[in-house]
């Protein structure tokens, strides 16, 4: 996936300035006013979302990371840029196997809602695991994606735990599965938080989102 240089240096520029938290929304009545584009992020629950978000802004801790999976239980929401520019929103994590069956219910009604409500949001970028694949738990929210009709891009996360073959396997196989789905955008792009890999072409693809 390549961006233009005039492209890449805006976000470089726009993700360089002011990034802070807003709030935590445990329910819809509790969003923030809808006067700004929005990109949400989603993934499993140990897919590595914070730190890429944290990546993302040049951050150390601008979202919690925790050794714990679902540790991000509500639609969390960040303001980028002054002026407001637009806003991340991190999503709760699935796939929770240690939750309560009953919370997890009510996280999936949560992101169901904010999906196919907010008119603001202009992209889901779903986060994949590099070492594993599209998994049926990531299928679900690709599907509830489709039905809601938000254009969303698959990113691949953890790029630098697996051989570059593997790494060159798995982006194919997740492309052409993109290719399948009607709100997929075709492009995949691979990305680590701890190498840099793919940060800028993923702050590009934000600013892409927006525009």
């Amino acid at each position: 996936m390549t961006f233009d240089d005039d492209t890449i240096e805006a976000a470089r520029k726009l993700f360089a300035g002011p990034i802070e938290f807003l709030k935590s929304a445990p329910a819809l009545q509790f969003l923030p006013a809808p006067i700004v584009p929005e990109v949400a992020f989603a993934g499993r629950s140990n897919v590595g979302k914070s730190s890429l978000l944290n990546a993302l802004a040049g951050r150390k801790a601008l979202a919690r990371t925790s050794v714990t999976p679902g540790r991000t239980q509500e639609l969390n929401f960040f303001d980028v840029g002054s002026p407001l520019a637009f806003r991340l929103v991190d999503m709760p994590g699935y796939g929770f196997a240690k939750a309560p069956k009953d919370m997890v219910k009510k996280w999936r009604f949560l992101v169901n809602d904010y999906l196919r409500g907010r008119q603001e949001l202009k992209r889901a970028l779903v986060l994949i695991d590099s070492r594993h694949g599209i998994k049926d738990v990531d299928r679900e929210i690709l599907e509830m994606l489709d039905r809601a009709a938000v254009s969303y891009r698959l990113v691949l996360t953890k790029a630098d735990k697996v051989k570059a073959t593997d790494l060159a396997a798995i982006a194919e196989q997740t492309a052409e599965e993109a290719r399948k789905r009607p709100a997929a955008h075709p492009d995949i792009i691979a990305t680590s938080s701890e190498g840099g890999l793919g940060i800028a072409e993923l702050r590009a693809a934000v600013i892409e989102a927006i525009r």
